[in-house]
């Protein structure tokens, strides 16, 4: 059974998801790969105090790493790449080639890529860590900007 609710953040409104009362989605209004609405269950906030406690800390510079039980759906290799993702750590970086060799295959950075872009939890499940080999920005289902203000946020460098 799937519910849902939507909260206000720095960054618009953010549609949390749950699948049996575990966060499996967290979306943006305007993300790529955002599933369709009606797939999301019946609106109800009884499954989302946690989520919603902590991402208030968070947005509020008080938490650093999230400790929610997530259901993370999708093939065995994308959910290899979302777990690799909450490994790095607030205010860092990692690109696309590092995950890659971090997962054992130095030439997966594409298919790294696009299970990036298909996380089903952002903001949790960090994929706005994640950049280019050069250092920039790439690929964003939330938009670069909103990638840039998380980034500069957790780094100090901006205030919501």
């Amino acid at each position: 059974m799937r519910q849902h609710t939507v909260i206000d953040s720095p960054y618009g409104p953010l549609t949390l998801v749950a699948e049996d009362g575990v966060l499996c989605g967290l979306y943006m209004a305007d993300q790529r790969h955002r599933p369709a609405e009606e797939t999301f269950g019946e609106r109800d906030e009884t499954p989302f105090g946690e989520a919603v406690d902590q991402l208030a800390a968070y947005f509020g510079g008080e938490l650093k790493e999230f400790s929610l039980e997530v259901r993370l759906n999708g093939t065995p290799f994308q959910r290899t790449v979302w777990e690799q993702l909450r490994r790095i750590p607030y205010g860092e970086t990692r690109s696309y080639g590092q995950l890659a060799e971090a997962l054992g295959n130095p030439n997966a950075s594409r298919a790294v890529g696009l299970a990036n872009g298909r996380n089903p939890i952002g903001i949790i499940v960090p994929c706005h860590r994640v950049i280019g080999a050069s250092g920039s920005l790439t690929g964003y289902g939330g938009g670069l900007e909103r990638k840039q203000r998380l980034l500069d946020f957790e780094r100090g460098e901006a205030l919501f």
